[in-house]
C-alpha cells in the first residue's frame, strides 16, 4: 500500500550562464538526482517538473540596461511633465524601472502613491494609524508634506526603507510624490500617464483612456530587440522584471511556452515518462504577518505544457467521509473519486478545495520549495500531485 503522497524536491544544478542548452543541462541534473545513492527517485507519467523563470531568462540573455528604458521612454512618452501611477514599493522589482523612466521623461515626474498600501500588499501608511487619522486629510488626494503631518514617515519593516523619500530623492526637483486611489487624479498633474500597477493595469489604462489622457503602461516598454538581440519581452515588456545591478534588469523571458514544450518532449525521450513542465516565476500566496501578496510578477507562469491547464478536480474527502450516509466513511469516499468524473466544478462535493488554476497552484509550490536564496536548487521536480487516494 503506498503512504506517500505529493513529493516536491529542489534540485541542484550547475551556476548556467547565457547561452547554455537548459533543456540538456535540466534534463542530466535530474537524472543525476533521481539516481543518486543518498536520495534517488523514480519518474513517473504525471510527474512535474518546474524551471524558474530567472534561470531562463540568464540563458536567454534577457537583460535591459536603464538606458534602453530610458530610450523606450523618449519614444513613447511625449515632451512635458508625465504622471506615473500606482507602482509597487520595491527597489528590486520597481526602482531600476524608475530610474530609467526618469532618464527619459523631458519635464516633471509625478508620482501617484496608492494607499494606505500598494497593490501587493506594501504599505505606505500603516493601517492602524491610517484608520486613526484618515480624517484629519483636507481631500483624498493629498501632497507629502501632508502625508507626513498626518501620519508621520512610513519606515518599511522588512526592508529599512522610506520608500516615499527613496523614490523622491532619486530626482529631487523634478519627481514630486503625491498619494490617491483614483486614477483620473494623475490627471491633476498631467496629460499622459505611465501606467505602473501590474495586476489591475488593463482596468486602469481604460480608466485613463477614456478620459483622453496619452496612456503608456510598463508592459510597452522593451517589447523589440535592441542592437544584439537581446533585453526584451514582447508579451511583458518590464512586467516581471528584476534587479541585476546598478545599471541593468533582468526580464521576464521570453518563449517559456515553447521552452516547456521542448523540455517535456527531451525527458519523454531520456525517461519514457510523460512529464508536466512549467515555468514558474512569483508565488500566487501572501503572508500573513506583513500582509504581502508575493506576486509581483504579471503572472505565476509564463509557460507550461497542456496537462497543467485549468483548474484541480478534486473531492473534498473530510466532506464525504462526514455525510457517508449508509456506508461506511472508507466505502463512501472510495466511491466519490471512483465517480468525481461525472462531476461539475459546481458540485457540492467540491466544497473547500481550492479554487486556482493549476498553474498557479504548482508554480507556488515551485516557489516555496526552490526559495530565492542561495538553495541552489531552480529546478523543483514533483510527484504525486495529480494523484487521489486510491492510486497505488
Amino acid at each position: 500500500m503506498r503512504h506517500i503522497g505529493t513529493v516536491s524536491r529542489g534540485i541542484r544544478l550547475p551556476v548556467v550562464s547565457k547561452g547554455a542548452d537548459l533543456v540538456d543541462i535540466v534534463c542530466t541534473e535530474l537524472l543525476k538526482a533521481s539516481g543518486s545513492d543518498r536520495e534517488p527517485f523514480a519518474f513517473r507519467d504525471g510527474d512535474i517538473v518546474g524551471v524558474t523563470e530567472s534561470l531562463l531568462a540568464r540563458v536567454q540573455g534577457n537583460y535591459a540596461t536603464l538606458e534602453d528604458i530610458a530610450e523606450d521612454t523618449r519614444r513613447l512618452v511625449p515632451e512635458g511633465d508625465v504622471s506615473l501611477i500606482f507602482p509597487i514599493l520595491s527597489r528590486n522589482r520597481f526602482g531600476q524601472i524608475l530610474k530609467g523612466i526618469i532618464g527619459g521623461v523631458r519635464g516633471k515626474v509625478h508620482i501617484l502613491l496608492s494607499y494606505p498600501a500598494d497593490e501587493v500588499g506594501n504599505l505606505v501608511i500603516e493601517p492602524r494609524n491610517y484608520y486613526l487619522r484618515a480624517g484629519m486629510l483636507s481631500a483624498d488626494l493629498f501632497g507629502e508634506k501632508e502625508y507626513e503631518e498626518v501620519f508621520g514617515r512610513y519606515i518599511h519593516p522588512f526592508t529599512g526603507v522610506d520608500y516615499v523619500k527613496y523614490y523622491r530623492e532619486m530626482d529631487p526637483g523634478r519627481v514630486e510624490i503625491h498619494f490617491g486611489n483614483n486614477p483620473l487624479d494623475a490627471l491633476k498633474f498631467a496629460d499622459t500617464v505611465i501606467v505602473a500597477s501590474i495586476h489591475a493595469r488593463f482596468l486602469h489604462r481604460e480608466i485613463l483612456e477614456k478620459a483622453g489622457a496619452k496612456v503608456v503602461s510598463i508592459d510597452q516598454f522593451c517589447t523589440a530587440p535592441r542592437r544584439d538581440g537581446m533585453g526584451y519581452n514582447p508579451e511583458f515588456g518590464l512586467l516581471g522584471s528584476n534587479y541585476t545591478n546598478d545599471g541593468t534588469l533582468k526580464l521576464f523571458p521570453r518563449d517559456s511556452g515553447k521552452f516547456a514544450k521542448e523540455l517535456q518532449e527531451e525527458l519523454f525521450v531520456r525517461t519514457g515518462k510523460k512529464i508536466e513542465v512549467l515555468v514558474y516565476g512569483d508565488g500566487a500566496f501572501k503572508d500573513p504577518v506583513c500582509g504581502i501578496w508575493e506576486l509581483a510578477d504579471p503572472v505565476v507562469s509564463p509557460g507550461f505544457t497542456d496537462g497543467l491547464l485549468g483548474m484541480p478536480k478534486e473531492i473534498k474527502l473530510k466532506y464525504i467521509a462526514d455525510n457517508a450516509g449508509d456506508k461506511s466513511p472508507e466505502e463512501a469516499v472510495r466511491e466519490a473519486i471512483r465517480r468525481k468524473g461525472e462531476m461539475d466544478r459546481f458540485s457540492h462535493s467540491t466544497l473547500g478545495t481550492t479554487p486556482r488554476r493549476l498553474t498557479d497552484l504548482v508554480g507556488s509550490l515551485c516557489d516555496l520549495t526552490s526559495g530565492s536564496g542561495d538553495k541552489g536548487t531552480p529546478v523543483v521536480h514533483i510527484s504525486g500531485y495529480f494523484d487521489s487516494y486510491l492510486d497505488e
